[in-house]
């Protein structure tokens, strides 16, 4: 069950660069996903978005909270929050934010970015280090990423089995390279009614949390919000899956196919 925001963060996460004519979100956007690890409803995680500035320059908040509930919580207690701070204009991020409590392993690490000196400089809270790393204009981190790519998409251009890879910044493991494949659209049940997706999945490190690189399966609204509706994950140990449970302040109107 960890890295529960991490989870849904990369459920966000769309392909393709090309300019959308209207807006995918919002300040005021908020998301509720509800977690189930195996039969244990195991927690809750949210997304909430609002308008903030960094250094005099206009940016987009968003916080990313997700906790264990309940039965699950006394097995594995997991409390994380991420943030990022990314431009209204161009989507760049210009501060990370990821502080964690996953069964007792903590992180507690903060990122700024200096574009005019091509560096990153990540602080270590937990450990009182720091480090720079380098870093180019097209660099994300796990969530601005996904907002920036829900804005900027062009899918009558994409093709079936075709993949997008981006560079991403969100750990002191240095920048690496996230590769998302487009596999169609689908239609999935949901507490809302039938909506129709576009299912995608990422190509994920496998090892300590995933099964293997293929063991994630997103679905996204075929609309133009492009919310996450559902994740399916096979863990090293046991399956999750994350679902759609409650939205509010959406830019676009929700499409549901009624029963």
């Amino acid at each position: 069950m960890k890295k529960i925001v991490t989870i849904i963060a990369l459920l966000l996460i769309m392909p393709l660069m090309a300019q959308n004519v209207r807006p995918a979100f919002k300040a005021g956007e908020w998301l509720k996903f509800r977690i189930h690890y195996g039969f244990l409803n195991a927690s809750y995680a949210t997304l909430q978005l609002s308008n903030d500035t960094i250094d005099n320059i206009p940016v987009y908040h968003v916080v990313g909270r997700g906790k264990t509930t309940g039965f699950a919580s006394i097995f594995f207690k997991v409390d994380d929050t991420y943030e990022s701070y990314f431009g209204r204009k161009d989507g760049r991020p210009h501060r990370f934010i990821r502080k964690i409590y996953e069964g007792g392993y903590t992180k507690d690490i903060e990122i700024d970015f200096y574009y005019d000196k091509d560096k990153a400089v990540l602080k270590d809270n937990k450990n009182g280090k720091q480090m720079d790393i380098p870093v180019h204009d097209g660099i994300q981190d796990l969530l601005s990423s996904s907002y920036y790519l829900r804005n900027k998409y062009d899918l009558d251009d994409f093709k079936v089995g075709e993949s997008v890879e981006m560079d991403m910044l969100y750990d002191d493991d240095g920048v690496y390279k996230f590769k998302l494949k487009f596999l169609g659209k689908e239609i999935i049940r949901t507490k809302f009614g039938k909506v129709e997706c576009l299912k995608f999945r990422p190509v994920v490190q496998s090892g300590r949390v995933f099964k293997e690189q293929e063991s994630l399966t997103l679905w996204v609204s075929n609309d133009l919000n492009k919310i996450p509706v559902r994740i399916k994950a096979d863990l090293a140990v046991g399956s999750l899956k994350a679902d759609l449970d409650a939205y509010n302040g959406l830019k676009n109107q929700f499409k549901i196919i009624m029963n």
